[in-house]
């Protein structure tokens, strides 16, 4: 059995999440986990060796151990740290703003004065900024998450799969939009509208699933003050729980998913499903379930579904649509994927 570390001393708890779900069963690999507190207080452990960890010891913790691979979670900070990882361990990197990864010296510059300036400063003085791009080619691996992301240089990382969950029935149509409720992500504007001035009989629930805060929150208490009653909306001010998050995702009979075409990542655009990834295509293998996207993303899969004009009688004709998810990412698949992806890492 090969041994791997996976670190998550960032971001992104979910992914860490994901792998560790998926990997519990490998026989072919053991997983040590060095995560932040704050990542750490965010997992299911799941009997899952995890250590607590952060930038100042991480480096004396990898050091105690002969690891055949490590895995970094997300690097948009601490680059000197992993920068030395990098330089001394077989090191693979998940890149999430493929941009951001490639970005000059020079552009680093400029876009610290663009925005977040006191945070910027930090990341510049004590925690390497400057070594971002070095950081990533230090590495040698580099993975994606979305299959359409990959290339010669970016080798695909499977590592989501459709859990076996029965489909929930109501009479009441629950259309989820996962993720934090953020106009900068998505175009919640169109959403409210469509809701505001939907005319049916039928009943609908409408979920906010992620935090929302101060326009997009007000927005949402004066939407649903003047709603009908067969039409209801639920959001949360809080951050959604993982229990929360996952009862609502199984209820759910449509993914919406109004993602913007493009983001910034410190002040650097990013295009979805060119150089960054939506989470909101792992919720939908996750959990089965059909998403509709804009029209303007590309996806080959079939469960990934454009935009129509008339996306409330799309919702209805997708209600009983049937996906088969456990072709294609059953756990026994992906893991199998995965196990062979890694199993070429650690025999370079």
């Amino acid at each position: 059995m090969r041994n791997i570390a996976y670190i998550e001393i960032d971001t992104h708890a979910e992914i860490a999440q994901d792998f560790m779900d998926l990997l519990q069963d490998s026989k072919a690999f053991s997983v040590d986990y060095y995560l932040s507190e704050k990542i750490k207080n965010q997992i299911q452990e799941n009997g899952n060796v995890v250590h607590q960890s952060d930038s100042s010891m991480i480096l004396d913790q990898l050091s105690t151990k002969n690891y055949d691979l490590i895995i970094i979670g997300t690097v948009h900070r601490y680059f000197n740290t992993f920068l030395a990882i990098g330089e001394k361990y077989n090191t693979s990197v998940i890149i999430h703003n493929l941009n951001f990864s490639k970005i000059s010296k020079s552009d680093l510059i400029k876009n610290i004065f663009k925005n977040d300036l006191i945070y910027r400063l930090k990341l510049w003085w004590k925690e390497g900024l400057f070594y971002a791009n070095k950081t990533y080619a230090k590495a040698k691996h580099h993975l994606v998450l979305d299959r359409e992301l990959s290339s010669d240089k970016l080798e695909f990382l499977p590592l989501f799969y459709t859990k076996s969950v029965d489909k929930i029935r109501d009479k009441i149509f629950t259309i989820v939009i996962p993720g934090g409720v953020s106009q900068k992500r998505r175009d919640y504007k169109k959403v409210f509208d469509i809701i505001r001035n939907l005319k049916t009989e039928d009943q609908f629930t409408f979920v906010f699933l992620g935090k929302a805060k101060c326009h997009e929150l007000k927005d949402l208490e004066n939407l649903d003050k003047n709603l009908p009653e067969n039409i209801k909306t639920i959001y949360f001010s809080e951050r959604v729980s993982p229990e929360i998050f996952d009862q609502w995702m199984r209820k759910a009979d449509v993914l919406w998913c109004p993602i913007r075409e493009e983001a910034e990542f410190f002040s650097n655009k990013e295009i979805y499903g060119e150089t960054k990834m939506t989470g909101n295509l792992g919720d939908a293998i996750k959990y089965g379930k059909p998403a509709v996207f804009p029209k303007n993303y590309s996806s080959k899969l079939e469960f990934i579904i454009p935009e129509e004009e008339n996306v409330i009688e799309q919702f209805l004709k997708l209600k009983d649509s049937e996906f088969d998810f456990q072709k294609d990412f059953s756990k026994e698949k992906i893991l199998n994927d995965v196990e062979n992806v890694l199993n070429r890492f650690v025999s370079i």
